[in-house]
């Protein structure tokens, strides 16, 4: 077992906690990602940060992450 003590509690978890958990955390990045995408998006569309076609590529990002959700983040293998 590893010395960190976030490890060690990492370690005790059963398997199927361990994928719950890296399961929720992928979606929540996913989400914080998309959520700042749309935020960076917003502020070209009214001005505030140059628009070299980056409001459209971000959106593009946003429906990316979104579409490839939790379904498609299926852990495969071992935790």
């Amino acid at each position: 077992m590893a010395s960190n003590p976030r490890a060690r509690i990492w370690d005790s978890l059963s398997e199927d906690a361990q994928l719950a958990l890296a399961s929720q955390a992928l979606y929540r990045a996913a989400e914080t990602i998309a959520a700042q995408a749309e935020c960076l998006a917003e502020e070209i569309e009214e001005g505030t940060l140059a628009d070299r076609g980056g409001a459209e590529a971000l959106r593009l990002l946003v429906a990316v992450v979104r579409a490839t959700g939790p379904g498609s983040m299926a852990v495969a293998g071992h935790a």
